[in-house]
This record gives C-alpha cells, sequence and structure tokens, in this order.
C-alpha cells in the first residue's frame, strides 16, 4: 500500500473525481458523433431512394418489368466521393439492373420483414449500410429497389475519434495531477508554516504563535484557534510556575521558624516552661503549616478539576448557621455581633459540601478583618430567578486598586499594615475556583476602614 502524502492524496482524488468526469464527457461526444455520423449516412441513403424511386419506370405490357435508363445514363456519367451501390429486383426476385460499381459483386436479398429498415453488413469483407425498399404497383409488390452506402469513411472516423480520446484521457489526467498537486501545495503552504512554528514551540518556548493566513477561511479559523490555544497552555504554565514558587515560599517559612525554634531549644538547658512555651510555639507552626498543605491540595485538586460534583438540595438557611456555630469562640473573642436577615428558607440546587466552602470562607474573612466589637450582616433574598446572599461587615476594607488581585493566590492586600492577621491568600482563589465550577456569580465591594460587602448570586 503506497503511502501519498496529504498533498498527493489531494491530487490523486482530485482526478480521480475529474477522471470519471472526463470519461462521462467523451462518452457523450463520442455517442453524439457516432449517432451524428450514423444520422448522416441514412439521411444520405433516404435521399438516394427518394431520387431512384422517382425514376423508376413500370412496363405493365412486360409483366412489370422496371424501367431504369434514366438512371443507368445518369449513373454513368457522375462521379460520387462516397460511392453509391445501386439494384433492382424484379417480382421474381431476379437481378434487372445494378450500379457499375458493384462489378461482380450483388447486394444480399433479406426476409420481408426487413424491408425499409436499415441493415449493417459486409460487401466485398468491407461494411455498408444498405435498405432494401419493396416497388408496389396497386398494392402489390412487382419487385426491389436496394440502395447501400460504405461504412469504411464513418468506421474510420469512429475509430480515429476513439484512439484520440483514449490517448489523450491519460494525458489530461497526468496534467490535472501535476496542476492540482501544485494548486494543492500553494494552499499546504499555512499548514506548513503551522507545522514549522509548532516544532518549535517548547514548554520553554510558549510565547512563538502562528501567523494568521490574509484569508479568513478554515486555516485562519485552524491558526487562530491553536493560538488560543497556546495562549491558554502559556498562562496556565505561568499560574504553574508562580503557585509553585509561591508555594515554595509559604511552606519554607513555617519549616524555617520550626527550625529555629528546635535549634533555639538546643542551645542550652531550659526550664521545662520555656520547653512547654517552644514546643506549644512549633506545634502552632505545624498547625499552621498542615492548614496550608489542605488548602493547597484542595486549590490544585479543583484546578484540574477531579473532584466530582453531588447536586442536591442546599438549605442556606441551616448551612450559614452550622458556619455560625463552627466561628463562634473566634467572633466571641472579638465581640462581634451578628446580624441576621432571613425572611423565611432558602434553597438551591448544587453541592453542600463546595457551597459550604464558599460561604466559609466568605464569613471567616469578615470576622478575620472585623475590628474589636464589630458586626456582621448576613441576609438572603431572592432576585428573579438567583438566590442572593449578602455578607458585609464594618472591618478594615481593602484598597480599590487590590479588588482584582485579591482572587491570586498567596496575595494578601497589605499585609505588613496587619501583621496581627494571619494568612496565607488562598482562601479567595479557592472560591473564585468553586463558583466557577458551580456556576455562582459573586462580587466584592470595598472601602477602606469601612468595610467589604459580598453579594453572591445562585442560579
Amino acid at each position: 500500500m503506497f503511502s501519498f502524502s496529504f498533498k498527493n492524496r489531494i491530487a490523486f482524488y482530485y482526478i480521480i473525481s475529474t477522471g470519471l468526469l472526463i470519461s462521462a464527457v467523451f462518452f457523450v461526444i463520442y455517442q453524439i458523433i457516432d449517432h451524428s455520423v450514423n444520422e448522416h449516412i441514412n439521411e444520405d441513403i433516404k435521399d438516394e431512394v427518394e431520387k431512384h424511386l422517382k425514376e423508376i419506370e413500370i412496363d405493365y405490357n412486360n409483366t412489370y418489368l422496371i424501367q431504369v435508363d434514366q438512371w443507368r445514363a445518369r449513373e454513368h456519367n457522375t462521379v460520387n466521393v462516397n460511392p453509391v451501390f445501386v439494384q433492382f429486383f424484379d417480382i421474381n426476385n431476379q437481378l434487372i439492373d445494378k450500379s457499375p460499381n458493384l462489378k461482380g459483386l450483388q447486394l444480399k436479398m433479406y426476409p420481408e420483414t426487413l424491408n425499409n429498415k436499415f441493415i449493417d453488413t459486409y460487401l466485398n469483407k468491407k461494411p455498408i449500410r444498405q435498405i432494401q425498399v419493396p416497388l408496389l404497383d396497386r398494392k402489390k409488390v412487382i419487385g426491389h429497389l436496394f440502395i447501400a452506402m460504405s461504412l469504411d469513411d464513418s468506421t474510420m472516423i469512429l475509430k480515429n475519434l476513439e484512439e484520440t480520446l483514449l490517448i489523450a484521457f491519460p494525458l489530461i489526467l497526468l496534467v490535472l495531477f501535476l496542476i492540482a498537486r501544485f494548486i494543492a501545495g500553494r494552499s499546504l503552504i499555512p499548514v506548513t508554516l503551522i507545522t514549522e512554528t509548532s516544532s518549535r514551540i517548547t514548554k520553554d518556548n510558549l510565547k512563538e504563535r502562528i501567523i494568521l493566513p490574509k484569508n479568513k477561511d478554515e486555516l485562519y479559523v485552524l491558526s487562530k484557534t491553536i493560538n488560543e490555544l497556546l495562549e491558554r497552555i502559556e498562562k496556565a504554565v505561568q499560574r504553574e510556575k508562580q503557585f509553585t514558587s509561591d508555594a515554595s515560599h509559604e511552606l519554607r517559612t513555617p519549616l524555617t521558624v520550626l527550625k529555629g525554634t528546635l535549634e533555639v531549644l538546643i542551645r542550652k538547658p531550659r526550664t521545662q516552661a520555656d520547653y512547654e512555651e517552644k514546643i506549644k510555639y512549633g506545634i502552632a507552626e505545624v498547625n499552621r503549616m498542615n492548614n496550608l498543605v489542605d488548602q493547597l491540595l484542595l486549590l490544585a485538586r479543583f484546578e484540574n478539576q477531579i473532584q466530582s460534583l453531588k447536586t442536591e438540595k442546599v438549605y442556606l438557611n441551616a448551612l450559614i448557621l452550622d458556619i455560625l456555630t463552627r466561628y463562634s469562640l473566634k467572633m466571641n473573642a472579638k465581640k462581634i455581633s451578628i446580624n441576621q436577615s432571613f425572611s423565611k428558607d432558602f434553597y438551591v440546587e448544587s453541592d453542600n459540601y463546595l457551597v459550604s466552602i464558599i460561604i466559609s470562607n466568605f464569613i471567616s474573612n469578615a470576622i478575620k478583618y472585623s475590628n474589636e466589637n464589630g458586626t456582621i450582616s448576613i441576609s438572603l433574598s431572592k432576585n428573579n430567578t438567583a438566590t442572593v446572599c449578602t455578607i458585609t461587615d464594618n472591618g478594615i476594607g481593602i484598597p480599590k486598586e487590590d479588588l482584582d488581585k485579591i482572587l491570586n493566590p498567596f496575595y494578601r492586600s497589605n499585609p505588613t499594615l496587619h501583621p496581627e492577621i494571619k494568612g496565607f491568600g488562598l482562601g479567595l482563589s479557592i472560591v473564585k475556583r468553586l463558583a466557577e465550577l458551580l456556576h455562582i456569580q459573586f462580587e466584592i465591594r470595598s472601602e477602606i476602614n469601612k468595610g467589604t460587602t459580598v453579594v453572591l448570586h445562585f442560579y
């Protein structure tokens, strides 16, 4: 089995379809010319029949003897390029006369059923077409007129035409194949450019892009789609690199603190109280690192969309109350009051666990960034087809220029101004990814020293 290049395959399929079309055209041309030549011969024979019938005289006194004197005189004085053979039979099918060009030959008599019909036969091994016409007198057959013409010229014409078409056919296909191959090669230049560009793209060189063709055809769409794919891959790799770098940095910090604490412990003997203090501090750092690892794993899992969604009825009222119960100690420590506005029971069709993570993160941030004796307001309402959850605090707020950045992994707004507030900057990154998976829309509005408002729309 031959392996053709794509360019040759296009040319090959093109000449197959074109070859079939040319074959049909050649066949029709041959049939038309064959019909035209044969019709021309038939018309000539009919003309000869009519002409000779007018020259025949019937002699009743001589038992229906057919007089052909005028025909004989004309026949000896005319020259025909295409010879016409003429022959007369009487009532007894006996030869009366014939044209001189028949010489010692004689046209064959056929059964009465073939009267007035064209018959292809042979005369001295040469192809001829003849017709036998009955001569009638008072509806009685008194003889036959035979007219024949040679088919040599028509046969030669058709034979030459057939040979010409058979020779021209493969030559035309060869020329068409070369033309189609050239055109296909020109058409595939953008594909070659795509291949060359793709071969230069590696994990260290993702900025390469395919030059878009001038014509906005299928290849333009393909090139544009590949460029968009490369754009997404580059952004994903950049996020991966940034995530790895930030994760490494964040994990290194508690490990460094823990290592420093242990080194301090072994430098000299200490009291039991000192050991207990440093060990508790080390345990706190280990717990902090565990919490960081859990959040990193959670974010990575949803980045790869491994988590399978479990859709069920999520009762938002009960869910929010459970979250507030879990954070009651922290709220009591900061003396934060909660204003709830639930006019009725609200539920949505979603994943209960993931919705819990989203709302929990927002409530946790509201508690974390609220001042002492602050207030957090939580309300549920219905807006057209969406269920709306609003969480508002009167805490430290977020600068306007940081609102677009706080959803990025490990980003924290002005952490040096509030060193007492601990965190990794992963919570809102997780919320953003989960909201995309669950088709939940949210917006964050905030002002410095006035507080932050989060509005979630469940559809």
